[in-house]
């Protein structure tokens, strides 16, 4: 008897034990799948007529005409160029205004409200300002997402360099660290995440003004305008598709960020 127990125990635990990492894995596309079946069900038994909800067979077609024409990677490497232009200029600028927030209390007390007052500012306010001194094309859209990537960098930044708990910088004293040993192996370890927060959230807002800068800056080519395209010409699909690769490339970028965060843990972890 004791035996059978022993032999049947992890037969009835890799079945839950499966079933449980399908269900966390899977578990998000149940949704999505109920209002696309849905969708693909009203428009099959024609319930669906308005030109305002398009099949979903027609949003197929339109995704297989713009990939099969090179339009959907015209369109995608032009907005994806920018928005890495862009993340990467702000982010580099936010780091190093974020440090120097965090850091030197002199110059936060000097610099520290009139970036308190421009973070306040909302994002789109710029774009006429920047349309006037740059235009509408790549210069001025780079300059929109760079301030789009550089203010929640610069927040965390500064926040989580001056959070550095007093233990820490006590155990460097008694150490003897010298300014630099302190920066290098206290401040910014126990900074990291807060850092890496504010670098993650550069990354998705600059994409989302990505999107906000092709549609208000109408000039040149991106995903951007080719919802523009769709509206101006009533091509509902079109829109529909341009909607549906925004939202992929978004949570892709999502995805990537976060498995890098976890790696970046488990190395800082395992180095400790």
């Amino acid at each position: 008897m004791t035996a059978a127990r022993i032999t049947a125990a992890p037969a009835t635990r890799r079945p839950a034990a499966w079933g449980a990492w399908l269900g966390a894995r899977w578990r998000g596309l149940v949704l999505p799948a109920v209002a696309i079946t849905a969708w693909w069900t009203l428009a099959s038994l024609g319930w669906v007529s308005t030109p305002l909800l398009v099949s979903p067979g027609k949003v197929l077609d339109t995704a297989a005409s713009q990939i099969a024409s090179g339009q959907l990677w015209r369109a995608l490497s032009a907005s994806l160029a920018r928005e890495m232009t862009g993340f990467a200029i702000g982010t580099t600028l936010g780091l190093a205004l974020g440090a120097l927030l965090g850091l030197l209390p002199l110059f936060n007390r000097i610099v520290g409200p009139s970036f308190n007052t421009f973070k306040q500012i909302s994002l789109f306010a710029w774009i006429p300002l920047i349309s006037v001194w740059f235009g509408l094309g790549d210069v001025a859209k780079v300059t929109f997402l760079s301030l789009a990537a550089l203010v929640p960098v610069v927040v965390n930044t500064c926040d989580g360099i001056r959070n550095t708990p007093a233990s820490l910088l006590e155990v460097a004293r008694v150490f003897g660290y010298s300014r630099w040993q302190t920066l290098w192996h206290v401040v910014l370890p126990a900074a990291a995440p807060s850092i890496f927060t504010g670098v993650y959230l550069a990354l998705i807002y600059s994409w989302l003004a990505t999107i906000g800068a092709e549609y208000l800056l109408v000039a040149g080519h991106g995903i951007g305008n080719t919802l523009i395209e769709g509206s101006e010409h009533f091509q509902m699909d079109l829109v529909i598709f341009g909607m549906f690769v925004i939202g992929v490339v978004g949570w892709s970028m999502n995805a990537l960020a976060r498995a890098l965060e976890r790696r970046l843990a488990r190395h800082r972890f395992g180095a400790a």
